[in-house]
């Protein structure tokens, strides 16, 4: 196994050149903000959705557009608002009188990245809509089923679910995103950053420097990536404290703080985001560091805190930061 770990480690150095390249170009527009973009590009090597959650004015749209232009691929914007209709998304079937046919309209979510900006304040039954296209890459309009393109990746945005205005997520919807990434406000030497650039009348040059089969050659390797048996049992022992914590040593007492557990796609996305990680940082095997760099934002939209945990100011970051610190790692 040491020599397949020495192959591999060889093969991510040759594929994952382009990280650095997407970074260069991506900070030419975007100052600060590291972790948010380094977690879509997550996305992008495991072919996982990513949501953002943010307040307005923290670039998350322009992040994605920006990374996007990055891309030789096909981009979609799609802005959800109260009066969007499922076939706004999808499509639809349309009456031709010439031959008395019907013929399908295909909608925007046949690209390969899809910006569905602000999410949350779109009906459910629109939210809905995205659930077959996420979950199983096709749609369904009329009676035929298409196969959407490769790759095919999900960046939602959406605000804090108090803002006026807002609809909150299904959670089966919710569960289907592989991360939920907080993006907070910028330091304050960044915020001067951002003023300078903006001042700037010279708008900056972004260069395409992916390619989809670049993506999936470097999907490729981050299947091959080594993860120990140790590293598995890690994974499971964290989610397994999601669902019953007291059989947790360190956590007596949180069973009546979670209301609901992760689910099995917690544990499947730890180890493919870990591998991921460990790409981005050009290893060829998982360590623990990676399991802890990944697990909050694939945890926290998955352990819901009960009322009496809401009582005591005790958010799902909390809960999750609390089972990172107690369960023992390998």
């Amino acid at each position: 196994m040491q020599h397949d770990v020495r192959v591999i480690n060889d093969l991510v150095r040759a594929e994952s050149g382009f990280i650095e390249e997407v970074l260069a170009e991506v900070d030419k527009v975007i100052v600060g903000q590291r972790h948010m973009i380094e977690r879509v590009l997550l996305g992008m090597l495991t072919g996982g959705h990513v949501l953002l959650e943010g307040v307005p004015g923290l670039a998350k749209t322009l992040m994605v557009n920006t990374l996007a232009a990055t891309m030789q691929a096909r981009f979609q914007r799609i802005q959800f608002t109260p009066d969007l209709l499922p076939a706004d998304l999808i499509g639809t079937l349309i009456y031709n009188p010439q031959s008395g046919e019907f013929t399908p309209k295909k909608g925007p979510i046949f690209a390969n990245i899809i910006l569905a900006d602000e999410i949350n304040r779109a009906p459910a039954k629109v939210q809905s809509a995205l659930l077959e296209a996420m979950q199983e890459k096709q749609v369904t309009i009329g009676d035929t089923t298409y196969r959407l393109d490769s790759p095919f990746l999900v960046m939602a945005t959406q605000n804090p679910i108090d803002q006026e205005g807002t609809y909150p997520l299904p959670e089966a919807q919710v569960d289907r995103f592989m991360l939920l990434v907080k993006v907070g406000y910028p330091s304050r030497d960044d915020e001067r950053e951002i003023i300078r650039r903006q001042l700037d009348p010279s708008p900056p040059d972004i260069k395409p420097v992916m390619t989809p089969t670049r993506i999936h050659d470097a999907r490729k390797v981050v299947s091959e990536i080594y993860v120990d048996e140790k590293v598995k049992e890690y994974i499971l022992d964290i989610v397994f404290a999601t669902r019953h914590p007291e059989k947790t040593k360190g956590l007596e007492g949180f069973d009546r703080l979670i209301e609901y557990g992760a689910s099995p796609r917690a544990s499947i996305w730890l180890a493919r985001a870990a591998r991921a990680h460990a790409f981005m940082k050009r290893r060829g095997y998982v360590i623990p560091e990676d399991i802890k760099a990944v697990a909050p934002d694939i945890l926290r939209h998955r352990v819901i805190p009960t009322y009496e945990a809401e009582a005591e100011d005790m958010t799902s970051d909390d809960l999750v930061g609390r089972i990172l610190e107690v369960v023992e790692v390998p």
